[in-house]
Order: C-alpha cells, then structure tokens, then sequence
C-alpha cells in the first residue's frame, strides 16, 4: 500500500511538472509575441510619421533630401516645378 502511494505521489508530481513546463512554454511565446506585435505596432508609426513629414515639406515647395545608404537624392512636388 505505502508502494502505491508513492508512486501516485511521484506521479502528480511529473504531471505538475509537465504543466508548469508547457504553461511557461505557452506564456513566454504569448510573451514573445505581445513584444513583437509592440515593435511592428511602433516601427508603423515610425514609417506613417517619416512619409507624413516628407510629404508636407515636399507641398511647401521644399527640396526634401533623402538618404539610403551611400545616395542621397532630392525630391520636391511636381506641381512646384510647374509653377516656375
């Protein structure tokens, strides 16, 4: 009887075990998953915020420079050049 019981004991205990560890496995992807979609959520704002102000210089006549990389070019509206 004393054999039975401690097998039923060790038993609860990996079956406590095997939970906690898939439940640390599912919390530390919902985890990884909240901080992604927080980083994609800003790297959006960031690319709405740059197109945003390149076009409101750009409707204001102004030469706007953009760099990528080493080349950096200039833009302005095509409705300014039409009006000079």
């Amino acid at each position: 009887m004393r054999n039975k019981n401690m097998v039923v004991i060790v038993l609860v205990v990996l079956l406590v075990l095997a939970f906690g560890y898939i439940g640390y496995g599912k919390y530390f992807d919902w985890k990884q998953d909240q901080e992604l979609s927080i980083y994609q959520q800003g790297a959006q704002l960031g690319y709405e915020q740059a197109i945003g102000q390149l076009a409101q210089m750009a409707a204001q006549c102004q030469q706007v420079p953009i760099t990528y990389e080493n080349q950096t070019i200039n833009v302005i509206a095509v409705e300014c050049l039409q009006q000079a």
